[in-house]
């Protein structure tokens, strides 16, 4: 069996690299990779520490580009590969425009699709934005729906997918625990932390991710206020990958300066991120994958968004939603750094993203898949 796995951005290729493996150690599986480069920076940096050559690059980032001219150019370089490829089988990951043109480009040459982390839904297409609607259409395409948790598969249940449906975890916990043990053997992988952590050994540690785009405008900016705030505290470090958005960038200047207690740095590697999550206190972010892995290290997360597609860590006491108001946001950051009770009941939550395993479970579906 030919299988060609699509992936373009960082978060992807952290789901997707175990998978790659997975797949690649199953006898008479034939694996070939393609990546889009929709995020060109941020994507290298996690094939370098996967040990992954992707066979095909076509490297498709532009800045400043429409979502309408990403997607034609997706649809037809993938197209394009696909023709090329004719694989028996596409495999796709999450909700991103290549995984979503990725699917459509199959369907269009009845390729079967698998998809992995299926089911997800906030229920309002506008809140995560385009990503929402990207991973309703990959639905009824695939045949192979890999639901992380069994709240993802009755998501799918509710619009009549129910065949080819297999909770199986979720990726990013592999990735995890691979990451950590390559650095627990060579922690020079992580070592471009050392200074910082050093510098703040004495402080608990904020680490802030922020970058979506219903976020951008008011939402950021009230986000920046409240990063000033919660850095004025002497016990506390604000530890801050900066995303390159500039609609990131140009509103944290403006509030944030060179305060003392906010370290802003590039986006960092996975191990280097992994490193930053395991020392930080607790996680400030918009991302969805940051509510996935900060429980399996026993942080808590507060989620700076009005809806979560992963209910499951707000259920389970890991995760909070808090929106983008800054009162809110300085609000529930205080409550954790200052109420051990809350805090402990959060970071001792049980983590409902998976065991480690997910990527071996999705190989064995795959290679037994008709």
């Amino acid at each position: 069996m030919k299988t060609l796995v699509i992936f373009g951005t960082r978060p992807e290729a952290i789901k997707l690299f175990p998978v790659v493996r997975a797949l690649a150690a199953t006898p008479g599986m034939e694996v070939r990779t393609c990546v889009t480069a929709q995020h060109r920076g941020l994507l290298d940096q996690v094939l370098a520490i996967a040990e992954l050559s992707p066979d095909i690059d076509l490297d498709l980032m532009e800045p400043g580009q429409t979502l309408d001219r990403l997607t034609t150019r997706l649809l037809t370089g993938i197209g394009e590969v696909l023709d090329r490829e004719r694989p028996d089988r596409v495999v796709v990951q999450g909700d991103t425009a290549t995984a979503m043109t990725g699917a459509l480009a199959a369907y269009y040459r009845q390729i079967p699709v698998a998809h992995v982390e299926a089911g997800l839904r906030s229920g309002n297409i506008y809140h995560p934005w385009p990503e929402e609607v990207n991973r309703r259409i990959i639905a009824p395409i695939a045949d192979l729906h890999f639901a992380p948790t069994p709240t993802a598969a009755e998501a799918l249940a509710r619009e009549n997918v129910r065949s080819g449906v297999h909770v199986t975890g979720n990726t990013v916990i592999d990735a995890l625990h691979w990451t950590r043990q390559r650095i627990e053997h060579d922690p020079a992988l992580a070592s471009g932390l050392d200074q910082t952590l050093n510098r703040f050994g004495d402080k608990r540690i904020v680490l802030v991710t922020t970058h979506r785009r219903e976020n951008f405008g008011d939402g950021m900016a009230a986000i920046a206020r409240a990063i000033a705030r919660i850095a004025q505290r002497p016990d506390v470090a604000v530890l801050f990958p900066m995303h390159p958005n500039p609609n990131v960038g140009s509103v944290m200047d403006g509030a944030l300066g060179a305060h003392e207690n906010v370290v802003r740095i590039e986006p960092l590697d996975y191990p280097h991120f992994i490193r930053a999550l395991n020392a930080c206190t607790l996680a400030l972010t918009d991302s969805g994958g940051v509510q996935e892995e900060a429980p399996a290290l026993g942080k808590p997360v507060l989620v700076m968004r009005d809806t979560t597609e992963r209910p499951e860590g707000v259920e389970a006491g890991t995760a909070r939603l808090v929106g983008t108001a800054e009162e809110r946001i300085v609000s529930e950051v205080f409550t954790l750094l200052d109420d051990k009770p809350a805090y402990a009941a959060m970071a001792r939550a049980h983590n409902p993203f998976g065991d480690g395993r997910a990527s071996q479970r999705i190989a064995e579906i795959i290679d037994n898949a008709v």
